[in-house]
């Protein structure tokens, strides 16, 4: 049973962060080149870039601005960001890079840092692991004295780089290598794979001193034990070219010392002798990082705290509950909300638990007017659940005006001061005023597409805000709209790639026009008098600017939208959900149908997801070339790298024909996996079994079925029904808040230690000013949740205790050695 838990545990994966800015940027090649250098950065894991930034003009000293977050599907050794001189008729030119070790990481977590860049060097940029095996043996030489082979079997590799976005076709160098001798020997070259199999033995002739002596079982003269060593290059067949180097390794004969077999896994690793220029010449790169590695355990192991957490809306006072008290003490980190809402969100317990911590603070708020003003818990699960449920509304409602003012480029700079020569305020007043218009427009027509679940917590709201104040007629409108305008609508308009509605952070120029955007919807949008409307701007050019909108009758659409979005009035709906693009991108797709394999069998496409359809097209914006209703899905597996000789590929099973893809990379791929497996796992036609590989010269090469139409050989994806905006890994975010309990352990104590004291001295005490930052109102009830918590927290880190004793073996493929570099 335990082998069988060990092996449901999952290590999960993820990294957010920022690449804020670069400066000091130095010279790539030819004169004067960092007066006009346009540069981008990239991220990599090992060698395999993941993201990419936008090109920012001629600037030794850019500002890239992007945000960026993925899961990261597989193990990796290093972390590289890498800034690039964009080349217009040669190759990009890379600048420097910034490398980080996976086990440095979690030294940069959460803060930002600037990072000197360092030279690209060709032999520096390797990744990889190689399985060796090495012996002795003694053999009777032809004059019959006794002499030593050292065997040396090169077993295979794992993870070896991408070449030009394809496979590489490697082959390995091994050398025995001392003061006076270099013999090398080279294997057979593997075509089209990053995972070679070798399986090849080579002998090397070690003399014997005659000052051995046989009390030894080893026989090479001490002194030259120390001075030999085996080299193992790693190199990609480039067959014209110069071939390309993969990384290397290097043992110590006298390993063998000890064991007369060493076998391990060893971590390929840069050439020594690479480029050694200064980095401080290069510039400097502003990154901000948090990786975070989640050890999920089984299911059965969360079912405690989860369902404590569950029971958080029924507990009375909520101050209480145990996801109160998680808040409490993660007062001052915002990230620590997230896994809570997410739970009660995927357990439809969200609604009554906001509900009564928006009570709470209504109840400590003494004036209307700044009702939901602060940074609170209930503050916070709400900003959480509209950026997890109202992606979709967003992208309906917002997408494409924000699209047209990113890619129109009007100016509609109106203050005095930043107005550029031959700007003329007039014009930019009324491009201004028309991009705000049609931003005001699409979010007062929309309370159809606004998601039920927000509609649910307004209502809420709405009801909570006037019976605190019931003589304030505004308040029931200002509840809801400090969150759907203010929290929502305008800040979306700020930064519309933090919520996926552009990829990229706008330029400068755009972005200015965004913020003038969303600070006339913030003041359109909130609740109250014109006079104080008015005077919330600072600005004399915003207070002109705002006054033309007051004849167009804003108050009466805001206050109908809320309505419409806040009561119980049922709203008019076509009965078609709107379609909404979830992912796209470039791919590589394999031609359907086709009966030869070969490179001009695959072709790039642009691939579309949308809630309705799945199709790909010539290039973006150019007319579908296929379209796949979601509907006829049947399965979207992962394909096996040996089915084409290609990474990160998967298939699309529907009603007519296997679609093949190949994403750019690993984190592409694995979102793709994301999204397309959701939206169709409804699906009545879905497969239980897929073939992992292709069909091919008669016969299914996974499983050898000769069967066009043979079953599956393989179990597809487990799928769960549940709504596609909450397709939430619930082991996963009670593992995280196991975490953040944990790293608040010394915090959870004095809780308990306050309400020990408040429960046995009643009333005020000499101590309340340590414990004045805990929300306790029954110290009885929260001693009791807390008690609870520490009880479940101890058996969790038991299991997690047991689980990290078992650290795999140096030298295995989980944890190979990190060999010696030249």
């Amino acid at each position: 049973m335990a082998e069988e838990d060990d092996a449901r545990i999952r290590i999960l994966q993820s990294l957010r962060g920022k690449i804020c800015e670069a400066k000091n940027l130095g010279p790539v090649s030819g004169p004067n080149r960092q007066k006009d250098l346009c540069t981008f950065c990239t991220i990599s894991l090992d060698q395999e870039e993941v993201f990419r930034t936008k090109v920012f003009d001629k600037s030794a000293s850019p500002f890239y601005g992007e945000d960026f977050y993925f899961e990261i599907p597989r193990p990796f050794q290093c972390l590289s960001f890498y800034v690039y001189a964009k080349g217009v008729f040669q190759r990009d030119q890379p600048v420097g890079k910034v490398s980080i070790r996976k086990d440095d990481l979690f030294k940069y977590s959460g803060k930002e840092h600037w990072c000197s860049l360092h030279p690209v060097d060709p032999n520096s940029e390797v990744q990889g692991k190689v399985h060796l095996e090495m012996r002795l043996n003694e053999v009777i030489t032809e004059n019959g004295s006794v002499g030593q082979h050292l065997v040396v079997r090169i077993i295979e590799c794992q993870g070896l780089p991408l070449i030009s976005g394809q496979n590489c076709d490697p082959y390995a160098t091994v050398s025995l290598v001392g003061p006076a001798r270099s013999d090398q020997k080279k294997t057979k070259v593997k075509k089209k794979t990053s995972n070679p199999h070798f399986e090849e033995t080579f002998f090397f002739e070690v003399t014997r001193s005659s000052s051995y002596s046989k009390k030894s079982h080893f026989q090479v003269e001490e002194e030259d034990i120390e001075k030999l060593e085996i080299k193992v290059d790693l190199w990609n067949n480039e067959n014209l070219a110069q071939d390309v180097f993969l990384g290397e390794t290097r043992v110590p004969v006298k390993i063998l010392r000890h064991d007369h077999i060493h076998k391990a896994w060893y971590l390929l690793q840069p050439k020594g002798n690479g480029s050694k220029s200064k980095s401080d010449d290069l510039g400097s790169l502003r990154l901000k990082l948090t990786y975070i590695e989640d050890t999920v355990l089984p299911s059965a192991f969360y079912t405690p705290l989860c369902n404590l957490l569950l029971k958080s809306p029924d507990v009375k006072p909520i101050s209480a509950s145990a996801a109160h008290i998680l808040g409490d003490i993660c007062r001052e980190r915002y990230e620590a909300v997230l896994p809570t809402a997410r739970l009660l969100l995927h357990h439809n317990r969200f609604v009554p638990f906001v509900s009564a911590v928006a009570a709470l603070e209504l109840d400590n708020t003494q004036e209307a007017n700044t009702i939901f003003r602060g940074n609170s818990l209930a503050t916070r699960c709400i900003d959480d659940m509209m950026k997890i449920v109202g992606k979709n509304y967003l992208a309906v409602t917002l997408k494409p005006v924000i699209d047209e003012i990113c890619e129109s480029n009007k100016t509609c700079e109106i203050d005095p001061v930043k107005l550029k020569e031959g700007d003329n305020v007039e014009v930019n007043k009324e491009n201004l005023q028309g991009y705000v218009q049609k931003v005001f427009s699409s979010i007062t027509q929309s309370s159809s597409s606004c998601p039920p679940l927000m509609c649910d917590v307004f209502r809420s709201l709405r009801h909570l805000a006037c019976k605190r104040f019931p003589a304030d007629p505004h308040v029931q409108y200002s509840a809801v709209s400090s969150f759907v305008f203010l929290r929502f609508f305008a800040v979306a308009v700020l930064s519309p790639h933090s919520f996926q509605l552009r990829s990229h952070h706008p330029d400068p120029e755009i972005s200015r026009t965004l913020t003038l955007i969303s600070k006339t919807i913030q003041t359109l949008g909130s609740w109250g008098s014109l006079s104080k409307k008015l005077s919330s701007f600072k600005e004399t050019y915003m207070y002109d600017f705002f006054k033309s909108f007051q004849e167009d009758k804003c108050i009466e659409k805001v206050k109908k939208f809320l309505d419409e979005i806040s009561t119980n009035i049922s709203k008019e709906s076509s009965g078609l959900e709107d379609a909404v693009v979830l992912k796209e991108g470039e791919v590589q797709k394999r031609a359907q149908g086709r009966k030869r394999l070969g490179k001009k069998n695959f072709k790039k496409r642009w691939l579309r997801v949308t809630n309705r359809e799945l199709s790909y097209h010539k290039h973006k914006g150019k007319e579908a070339l296929c379209i796949i209703n979601v509907k006829n899905i049947q399965a979207v597996e992962k394909l096996d790298e040996s089915a084409f000789n290609r990474k990160n590929m998967f298939q699309v099973v529907h009603s007519e024909k296997l679609l093949y893809v190949q994403a750019g990379n690993c984190v592409e791929a694995s979102e793709w996996l994301e999204v397309l497996g959701p939206v169709s796992r409804c699906n009545e036609g879905r497969l239980s079994t897929f073939h992992p590989s292709n069909y091919t010269s008669g016969a299914w090469q996974c499983c050898k079925s000769q069967s066009s139409n043979a079953a599956g050989c393989k179990p597809c994806t487990t799928t769960v029904l549940a709504n596609l905006q909450l397709d939430i890994d619930c082991d996963r975010e009670t593992e995280r808040i196991f975490s953040l309990l944990s790293s608040n352990d010394t915090k959870l104590q004095n809780m308990e230690d306050a309400c020990a004291s408040m429960a046995v001295y009643q009333g005020p005490q000499r101590e309340q000013e340590e414990y004045s930052k805990f929300t306790i109102q029954e110290p009885k009830e929260t001693f009791q949740t807390l008690k609870q918590l520490r009880n479940i927290m101890e058996e969790l880190q038991r299991q997690h205790n047991i689980r990290s004793d078992t650290t795999p073996q140096y030298g295995s493929l989980d944890n190979p050695i990190v060999g010696k570099t030249s």
